[in-house]
C-alpha cells in the first residue's frame, strides 16, 4: 500500500493511505544502514509505501518515494547527523515574534537560507501583536522593511485575538504549509485559531528566560477543512545549517545572489576579497547590515540559540 507519512512520534509513523485509514507504522531495519545521515530517515509529508503485519492493524514502511524538496537542521547533540523537520511541502511559514520571546534576526535568516537551499518558498507570520507597544510597532515594520524590501511576504496576526486570522487562511488554502519557529511564538495557538476543532495544547512563557515550553513534542500533518495541509512542527531553540557549503551560502541570500556575477573574482568569498559587488552593496546600504552579519556568522560556523 502506499500512503502520506502524517505524523512522526521518533520511532513509530502514523500513515494514511489512499483509502483514508491510518496505519501506526514502524521502519524496516534496513533503512538505518543504507547511509542515511539524518536521525529520522522518514519524515513528515513523505510519501511511503508500507505492508501490514501478519494478524495487525500495524505496518512496516518499506519504501521511500523521492521527495520534491524537504527542510533540514543539524541535530543539537550529533554534529555529523541531522534532522528532517519535513518534506514535501509547498511552502514554510516561520512564526515570529518580537517579545515573549525575541526571534532573533539572525534566527530569521539561517531559516530563509536553509529554506532557500532547498526551493522551498518561506514566509514570514508576526504574531502577537496584541501586546505591541508603539514603540514594538515600529520595530515590526523595520523588520518587515528588511525582508519584504528582499522579496519575502510579511503578515501580521494576534492568534489569541484572532486578528488577519482569515488571510492567513487565504494563503494556506489547497497547498502542503510548514509551520515553524521558536517554543513560545503561539504556533500552536495560530493552528487552534485556524482549526479550533483540534484543541492542540499550548503553553506558557518562562518568565525567568522568556522562552517558551514545548507543547508539540512530534511533528504532525492536519488536514485543513478549506483544502491543503499543516504541518505543525515542535519548538525550535536551535537552526544548525546543514549540508551548505560556505562558498555556497551566498546563493542562499536572495540579494547577494542577485549581485555575484558583478564581483571581480568568480570564487568571491564575500568577506574581504577586493573587487566584490556584495561588500560594496553593504557599504551604500543597499544589503542590511543584518543580514550581511548573518550571512558571516553561518559563513565561520557559527551556531546560534537566539
Amino acid at each position: 500500500m502506499q500512503g502520506l507519512v502524517i505524523k512522526s512520534t521518533g520511532s513509530w509513523y502514523q500513515v494514511q493511505a489512499e483509502d483514508g485509514n491510518r496505519y501506526d507504522c514502524r521502519i524496516k531495519g534496513k533503512f538505518r544502514i543504507k547511509g542515511i545521515q539524518t536521525t529520522n530517515p522518514i519524515a513528515v509529508g513523505d510519501q511511503v509505501d508500507f505492508e501490514l503485519e501478519p494478524n495487525s492493524d500495524n505496518g512496516v514502511i518499506h519504501k521511500l518515494h523521492p521527495r520534491n524538496n524537504y527542510i533540514i537542521r543539524k541535530s543539537i547533540n550529533l554534529s555529523k547527523q541531522a534532522q528532517i523537520i519535513a518534506a514535501n511541502m509547498d511552502q514554510a511559514f516561520l512564526v515570529v515574534t518580537l517579545v515573549s520571546p525575541r526571534t532573533s534576526l539572525g534566527f530569521i535568516d539561517r531559516f530563509l537560507a536553509t529554506a532557500e537551499a532547498y526551493r522551498i518558498p518561506a514566509i514570514l507570520i508576526f504574531n502577537k501583536l496584541d501586546l505591541f507597544n508603539e514603540e514594538g510597532l515600529e520595530v515590526l515594520a523595520e523588520y518587515k522593511h528588511i525582508y519584504e524590501n528582499i522579496g519575502y511576504p510579511c503578515y501580521t496576526v494576534s492568534a489569541l485575538e484572532g486578528t488577519n486570522i482569515p488571510q492567513i487562511e487565504s494563503l494556506l488554502k489547497d497547498k502542503t504549509t510548514l509551520f515553524s519557529g521558536h517554543s513560545g511564538v503561539g504556533k500552536s495557538s495560530l493552528i487552534n485559531a485556524l482549526l479550533p476543532d483540534r484543541h492542540i495544547k499550548t503553553g506558557e512563557i518562562s518568565e525567568a528566560s522568556d522562552k517558551g515550553q514545548h507543547t508539540t513534542t512530534f511533528a504532525e500533518m492536519h488536514v485543513l477543512p478549506f483544502g491543503g495541509y499543516l504541518i505543525d512542527t515542535p519548538g525550535i531553540r536551535e537552526l544548525g545549517i546543514f549540508d551548505i557549503k560556505p562558498e555556497e551560502l551566498g546563493h542562499y541570500f536572495v540579494e547577494m545572489r542577485a549581485l555575484m556575477n558583478k564581483c571581480k573574482f568568480n570564487n568571491c568569498r564575500h568577506v574581504n576579497e577586493p573587487g566584490c559587488a556584495v561588500l560594496k552593496a553593504v557599504e551604500d546600504g543597499e544589503i542590511e547590515i543584518s543580514r550581511y552579519e548573518s550571512y558571516l556568522s553561518i559563513f565561520h560556523g557559527n551556531e546560534t540559540r537566539s
